[in-house]
């Protein structure tokens, strides 16, 4: 089993952007931790950040072929990326819709996200470890 892993704009200042609300974890320690829950569950993990959607969408055409599964946290492009979505579901792979923090207690603008109706779940609020419950939750299908 292969799981990709995106991770969207601004992510990789995670440790230094906003730690108050996102914590001190940083994207490369997340990904370490994946890819460690990976080896200890038989499931090989991918990662791969962008801070541009093309980017996001590019590399998630590329490896769908070769996945069984996605874990994303789209940042900001939660709230309006069609393209993003639209990419997301022509993949036609489970998908988990990760994010650091409880968005649903935050800014109202934060509440709505493009993703959630094509996504298999959503993970919210649990820091880091909601990409782990993520994979663990895949691994387990």
């Amino acid at each position: 089993m292969r799981v990709m892993v995106l991770h969207g704009p601004n992510l990789n200042m995670l440790g230094t952007r906003e730690p108050e609300i996102y914590g001190r974890t940083t994207l490369v320690d997340i990904d370490a931790a994946l890819v460690q829950r990976g080896v200890e569950l038989g499931v090989e993990v991918w990662t791969f950040q962008s801070n541009h959607e093309g980017g996001l969408i590019d590399a998630l055409q590329a490896e769908a072929s070769r996945s069984d599964g996605v874990i994303i946290n789209p940042g900001a492009f939660t709230h309006y990326s069609y393209a993003l979505r639209d990419a997301l579901a022509a993949a036609h792979l489970p998908t988990i819709e990760v994010h650091l923090s409880n968005v649903y207690a935050r800014e109202p603008f934060r509440h709505h996200s493009v993703i959630a109706p094509i996504a298999t779940g959503q993970i919210s609020g649990l820091g880091w470890r909601g990409y782990v419950l993520a994979l663990e939750w895949l691994a387990a299908r």
